[in-house]
């Protein structure tokens, strides 16, 4: 079922890989510019009960990713987390006509993942080594603890606060 694997693929896979491990020193999710158009409401975040819409069911699933990696930025305080917005590629998915630059795609990943730059040591979401607003309910902490304690029942799993 096409509505499941995008919110398995896209939110529950980098909550279960993050509740795994032990607190890094910086994460780094991966989101999109459709996270602003995304609607943080759990209570159908799979779409197995509302009429599906591919590109709402993204950009909310997007917007989890920013959900996530705040949240997990409150839960582990010293852990630099972010969501990063690679912009509109030509990929498969972006197709050919997209604007944006696919060498500039990545350079952001990597540059929070390993960067000495202070820049680099933030946490938040960024779009090309800059600030990028979010949607106000992705700074909600009950927001995020919604979607983390959803995660949690799926899985079995929960990311707890670091001591």
């Amino acid at each position: 079922m096409v509505t499941a694997l995008l919110f398995t693929v896209n939110v529950l896979a980098p909550y279960l890989l993050t509740a795994s491990m032990t607190p890094p020193d910086r994460l780094v999710y991966l989101s999109s510019g459709m996270a602003r158009g995304g609607d943080a409401d759990l209570s159908d975040p799979q779409w197995t009960d509302r009429r599906w819409s591919g590109a709402q069911a993204y950009s909310d699933s997007k917007l989890f990713d920013v959900l996530l990696a705040l949240g997990v930025a409150r839960r582990w305080p010293d852990v630099l987390s972010n969501s990063v917005e690679p912009g509109w590629v030509a990929t498969k998915m972006g197709g050919p006509g997209a604007p944006d630059d696919l060498d500039r795609g990545s350079v952001t990943q990597a540059w929070l993942a390993v960067s000495d730059d202070e820049a680099a040591k933030v946490t938040g979401r960024l779009y090309h080594q800059e600030e990028r607003s979010v949607p106000a309910e992705a700074h909600e902490a009950t927001v995020q603890d919604a979607l983390l304690d959803y995660c949690a029942e799926l899985t079995g799993t929960s990311i707890h606060a670091s001591r």
